[in-house]
């Protein structure tokens, strides 16, 4: 089991920043892939960003390249969504899922996650 806990959500303001932090606990986390992935009211579940279990493969969705950027910190634990330059169609439930050893080294498909965080609120302003 793969228990994750995210932190960092809030209110701000259109253009501002926030750093999403997903800490995980219990099997080895470094060899597990990450993925960040956020749902609005009325709207299903959508990615936003993956990151390898060695941190060398990336991918954004477009809507976030240039503004977001995901990071892994072996040794915390923890994976990272930095998220600069925040616009209102931002807002959603952010939620971080990891995905087990084994597979390609990245996926845009929450159903190849087999572990979920409660997810953090994010709501931006304009």
């Amino acid at each position: 089991q793969v228990q994750l806990v995210e932190s960092g959500g809030g209110s701000v303001q259109a253009g501002g920043s926030l750093r999403l932090s997903c800490t995980a606990s219990g099997r080895t986390f470094s060899n597990y892939a990450y993925g960040w992935f956020r749902q609005a009211p009325g709207k299903e579940r959508e990615f936003v960003a993956t990151i390898s279990w060695s941190g060398v493969t990336i991918y954004l969705v477009d809507s976030v390249k240039g503004r977001f950027t995901i990071s892994r910190d072996n040794a915390k634990t923890t994976v990272y969504l930095q998220m600069n330059d925040l616009k209102p169609e931002d807002t959603a439930v952010y939620f971080c899922a990891a995905r087990p050893p084994g597979y390609s080294a990245i996926s845009t498909n929450s159903y190849d996650y087999n572990y979920w965080g409660q997810g953090t609120q994010v709501t931006v302003s304009s």
